[in-house]
């Protein structure tokens, strides 16, 4: 799937430039009785892998709140989330995870940019980091992302962007469990959260330093070859080629329906950047 890498990279980039972007001056009511309580949410709006280590490690936060926003009839399964907390807890050293749920209208759009999910998230989100707790946001929606190629079988299944922010394409997942008896809704979305997460704790290469050379690449437009801010390990849960259904599809199904796992060599750079 040659055509995958690129096409992976560009999501990848566009969501970096996204988040580099962000102002110094978002700050807003926090809905508190107190008028004078105020969120402060540059903390949450910084470049993706920032915050790989306030993730990882307890030196900052040793808590951690997910709100998951989901469109009315796209809310994931109870036992996707489950195994999230627990992939949470075996690579961070975070013990305490709460999970908040917050219900949402449709955008009423047939697909999404990057840069129109961003506008739902900061519109939508009302959980940001506090003295001692991480926040992090999933947005759960009811349309796919605008960069597919369903003809070639490219349909992306979530992305990470800004330093504490998902969006997992609900209904691409629930298009592509459908079609096939070999995976299920909870797999595909246990291993797109596991894969989009990943990118948060900084794998590969971007906010988590490599121990060891993993790092994959693909030739762009101008014949250059770039590296792919993913891992190159075979059967990892960071190859670039996961964030798309057919080639997550296949990985499942080789594992007889069990979720790829992270490699050795992207568990090592966790653990050397304050992770389990």
């Amino acid at each position: 799937m040659k055509k995958s890498f690129p096409v992976v990279l560009l999501l990848a980039l566009l969501v970096f430039v996204n988040c580099s972007k962000s102002t110094s001056t978002d700050t807003e009511s926090s809905g508190s009785t107190d008028p004078n309580v105020t969120i402060n949410k540059v903390p949450n709006l910084q470049g993706t892998g920032d915050s790989a280590n306030d993730f990882l490690s307890n030196a900052n936060f040793d808590k951690l709140l997910i709100e998951i926003g989901y469109v009315t009839g796209f809310k994931p399964d109870e036992t996707a989330i489950d195994d999230f907390i627990e992939f949470i807890k075996e690579t961070t050293f975070k013990e305490t995870v709460e999970i908040q749920y917050l219900e949402l209208s449709s955008s009423g759009k047939e697909n999404l940019s990057i840069n129109e999910v961003d506008e739902i998230i900061q519109e939508e989100r009302t959980a940001y980091n506090t003295d001692d707790t991480l926040a992090l946001f999933i947005y759960f929606s009811d349309a796919p992302s605008d960069e597919d190629e369903p003809e070639e079988d490219l349909v992306t299944l979530g992305a990470a962007f800004r330093n504490t922010s998902l969006v997992i394409y609900e209904s691409t997942i629930i298009d592509l469990a459908n079609k096939s008896f070999r995976v299920d809704v909870a797999t595909v979305e246990t291993a797109t959260l596991h894969h989009e997460l990943g990118h948060l704790l900084g794998l590969v290469n971007i906010g988590t330093e490599m121990v060891n050379d993993h790092e994959g690449t693909f030739t762009n437009e101008d014949g250059v070859e770039t590296p792919s801010q993913h891992c190159n390990q075979d059967g990892c849960l960071m190859r670039a080629e996961l964030e798309f259904g057919a080639a997550m599809k296949e990985a499942i199904t080789a594992k007889n329906g069990q979720v790829p796992e992270l490699d050795v060599e992207c568990l090592r750079d966790l653990k050397a950047n304050g992770g389990r």
